[in-house]
């Protein structure tokens, strides 16, 4: 049995009465818990007020599909407050380290005694919020090493092809261009007039050019390919078809070939079919610059993008176009988007920059964006408004999703409600957004919401004088 000599080792006790002191020691009951045994998980109703007279307790939190440690209790303490006075899930996982001895006061009987004694009250809530605000800053931390790693993966993802092409465009080159050095050595050996050679220089430019330019049209493409694979089949080809597609990306006619092969139909060396495959190779040599530049060209758009989502190379607060950030965002989530989610964009292009914190602000388009991406399941419209409206700047985030249930629509902005599984979601993605948009940059934020249609609108003050 719960003797006074223990409840009063913990500082809120000692509040109480002699009286009320034997009331709680007759009403606890005893709880024994093995090393390694859990007490509590998280995510189950609150089990009422417990106090640790004997071992060691361990706190986690899973996130990620892991447990992670957040926190200890040792003898003597308290714990259990929170779920019994907000009415929620036990946020953690409660797990004996060593053997425990410890005593459970119901949740109703806890109650009874805040509300007879106003100093045990007082001094259980200011140590209720302590608990509460080093768990939300731990959740924070967590959140945004999980969006930082949900970001990266991404990032890693739509960085993967563009650097596989260029790695093996490079890869590739040496080869195609050492084959051609060869092949202009063998032509020189010949002796060959100068407008004969001219005339293929400058099918060759035009052929660069052609591709370069994308001067074809697929429907073209394919049809020239047909013909002009029909012509070196008759003209004795081997593997006409490797030749036949790179010709027709450069634009190759039948009867260009027939001009300039002309001379060359009964040589009975190399060079009867050299000037095809030189022709052919050059234009697989362009197509290669060409895709390892498109490649390297969105290495560096992601790059930018991610240093622009960070504001990694600017002051705190500045002047912050709001579309770039949104575009910034939309860009880290495009592998997401892929599988199935049209994105439309209605933007006020008048709409001017705001003062703004440019990592944070980024922050509510994550999760904002993140949110509607998941309420979609991979499939839907995402569509994104902006407004200039009098001396603000409105932006609405709308998903095609299955909406928000009524009877938690008060609640969505509370600190730990979330409507996912645990280790999912923490609750804090919307309170975030409320914080930044509401107490950093001294503007509003509200929801619609039906099925098929949510909208979350942010609405930002402008400039002095916009």
């Amino acid at each position: 049995m719960l003797c006074i000599e223990e409840l009063i080792d913990l500082e809120p006790f000692q509040q109480l009465s002699q009286e009320q002191l034997e009331w709680v020691c007759d009403r606890a009951q005893t709880v024994e818990l093995r090393a390694a045994e859990v007490l509590v998980h998280e995510g189950d109703p609150g089990h009422g007020l417990f106090i640790l007279v004997k071992g060691k307790i361990n706190l986690t939190r899973r996130s990620e599909g892991v447990e992670i440690p957040i926190g200890q209790h040792k003898a003597p303490s308290f714990f259990g407050e929170i779920p019994v006075l907000t009415d929620e899930p036990v946020p953690v996982t409660i797990r004996a380290l060593t053997d425990c001895n410890l005593y459970k006061i119901e949740g109703e009987d806890f109650r009874k005694l805040l509300h007879e004694c106003r100093d045990f009250e007082r001094m259980v809530f200011r140590i209720m919020e302590r608990r509460l605000r080093g768990l939300e800053s731990f959740i924070r931390g967590r959140e945004k090493m999980a969006a930082l790693g949900t970001l990266a993966a991404g990032l890693a993802h739509e960085l993967n092809n563009p650097a596989s092409a260029l790695v093996r465009t490079l890869g590739e080159m040496p080869a195609a261009i050492l084959e051609l050095q060869r092949m202009n050595l063998v032509y020189g050996q010949r002796n060959v007039e100068e407008a004969h050679t001219q005339n293929w220089l400058r099918v060759r430019d035009r052929g660069h050019d052609t591709i370069l330019n994308n001067r074809l049209d697929p429907v073209t493409l394919s049809d020239r390919e047909t013909v002009l694979l029909e012509w070196l089949e008759d003209y004795g080809v081997e593997q006409a078809w490797k030749l036949a597609e790179p010709l027709a990306q450069g634009g190759i006619e039948v009867e260009t070939l027939d001009d300039l092969m002309e001379r060359w139909r009964n040589e009975n060396t190399e060079l009867r079919e050299m000037g095809l495959h030189w022709l052919s190779l050059s234009f697989e040599v362009i197509s290669m610059i060409k895709h390892g530049l498109r490649g390297a060209e969105r290495i560096s758009e992601l790059v930018q993008a991610m240093k622009s989502y960070a504001y990694l190379d600017r002051g705190v607060q500045q002047e912050v176009d709001v579309h770039q950030g949104l575009e910034d965002t939309l860009r880290l989530f495009a592998y997401q988007l892929k599988g199935g989610i049209e994105v439309q964009r209605n933007y006020d292009r008048h709409l001017p920059k705001i003062p703004a914190y440019g990592s944070e602000l980024n922050q509510v388009w994550t999760n904002l964006i993140d949110n509607a991406i998941d309420a979609m399941a991979g499939k839907g419209v995402l569509e994104i408004t902006t407004q200039h409206c009098d001396r603000f700047a409105h932006i609405d985030i709308i998903d095609s999703g299955s909406g928000i249930p009524p009877e938690i629509k008060t609640r969505i902005f509370e600190p730990f409600f979330t409507t996912k599984s645990v280790g999912h979601g923490s609750g804090l993605g919307l309170e975030t957004v409320r914080r930044i948009v509401e107490n950093r940059h001294h503007g509003t934020l509200s929801f619609e919401s039906e099925p098929g249609r949510t909208c979350f609108s942010v609405c930002l003050p402008l400039s002095n004088g916009q």
